[in-house]
């Protein structure tokens, strides 16, 4: 991996200032995620994600976007997806299977050939939080259902026909976001439901997932560790890797986030120890950027080797 570090950065613009160059070069981050204020069209991106790749001489490179359809979408300036949410899909597969079955995949087809097009290889979906009524609206539409089975059933369809399509795919926020009553980049959330509940709920449809990848909810689960969001939580890192059953690429949710009470060097140190294997910033904060990955490892065996599984599933 040429000596490249654990962490993913975001970068401020539609292209890559000689700050920023200077950055990747230097710091030799193990992705870039790409946000609406990357994307203006189709050629200026594409020559974003190959200037960036660039730097890496490496033409499978991780670049990521939150490409979810619905509000969250990346794409905007270049598409509308505005009311293709999970919650639409969600419905359709309660009441017409062989019609979501149809429209999803095509949806997901159409969404990777686009990523393709502009040089990205990583999609942040699927979202396997619950929808819960009274939680903050931060999930809503974003989930595919209150029911856990039916969010795990479209959650496999989602990693395998994103794979299919050569996109790799990152499951979130683990191990479930839909409980919080606050917005987890404003604030932190407290959910104070007793493990039995969460295991037979909100942990569902994160276990048995054929995701290479996955990110870490920034939420307090006072029954497990009334002290650590899960991110910080070595408690929790444990639980996702033994009773979830989580083997795969362990990355953060953004460290810039308003959850996290600490110094951005603080959040980066705690992150890691919990047993977090990527961090992931999001801002494009050159400083913090930098304190970042001044404290963020060099890449282990156990990155390389599930990087190489991904970089299989491109060719």
């Amino acid at each position: 991996m040429n000596n490249r570090r654990s962490f993913i950065v975001g970068i401020k613009s539609i292209k890559l200032s000689k700050k920023e160059e200077h950055f990747l070069k230097k710091y030799k981050p193990w992705g870039v995620i790409l946000f609406s204020r990357n994307i203006k069209d189709i050629k200026q991106t594409f020559k974003l994600t190959s200037s960036i790749r660039k730097v890496f001489k490496d033409k499978r490179y991780p670049i990521l976007v939150d490409q979810e359809g619905g509000r969250v979408n990346r794409l905007k300036n270049i598409i509308s997806f505005d009311n293709l949410t999970s919650e639409f899909f969600g419905n359709k597969f309660i009441k017409n299977y062989r019609e979501f079955n149809f429209f999803y995949k095509l949806f997901i087809d159409k969404t990777s050939y686009l990523l393709r097009l502009l040089g990205i290889n990583i999609n942040t979906v699927p979202v396997l939080d619950l929808k819960i009524k009274g939680a903050n609206k931060v999930i809503g539409d974003r989930s595919f259902s209150r029911n856990p089975k039916i969010v795990s059933k479209i959650g496999d369809y989602c990693i395998k026909y994103f794979k299919e399509n050569r996109i790799g795919t990152v499951i979130k926020h683990i191990p479930g976001h839909g409980l919080a009553k606050v917005d987890s980049h404003l604030s932190t959330p407290f959910v104070s439901k007793k493990l039995d509940y969460l295991t037979k709920n909100d942990f569902v449809p994160f276990k048995n997932k054929q995701s290479l990848f996955a990110m870490t909810a920034h939420i307090v689960f006072t029954d497990i560790d009334n002290k650590n969001t899960v991110t910080h939580s070595q408690k929790l890192i444990k639980l996702i890797r033994n009773r979830i059953g989580f083997k795969n690429i362990l990355i953060s949710d953004d460290l810039s986030m308003k959850s996290l009470k600490g110094p951005i060097k603080e959040n980066t140190i705690k992150t890691f120890k919990a047993g977090c294997n990527i961090v992931l910033h999001c801002n494009g904060n050159l400083k913090e950027m930098t304190v970042v990955g001044q404290n963020s490892p060099l890449v282990d065996r156990f990155i390389t080797k599930k990087t190489s599984e991904f970089y299989k599933i491109l060719s």
